[in-house]
């Protein structure tokens, strides 16, 4: 995975603020949490992982590229 740059970095933490409700579609990851759960953004680190509070209580980030995801409500 490439490292992004601070205008990528700045992007994603304009288009994915924390408190950001998001609905899982599909993650790469054999611990992800099941298709169709329901998380709210915490942060975005500096690689551009989009870190989530999931409700079902796991807090896998997401991976821009990898993963697919949907935007519910902004705060």
């Amino acid at each position: 995975m490439k490292h992004p740059t601070e205008k990528e970095l700045t992007a994603l933490r304009e288009k994915y603020p924390t408190g950001t409700i998001v609905k899982l579609i599909s993650m790469n990851d054999v611990q992800s949490p099941p298709v169709g759960t329901i998380g709210e953004v915490t942060l975005i680190d500096d690689m551009g992982s989009v870190h989530v509070h999931w409700q079902n209580g796991s807090t896998l980030a997401l991976i821009p590229d990898v993963d697919s995801w949907e935007i519910l409500k902004k705060p």
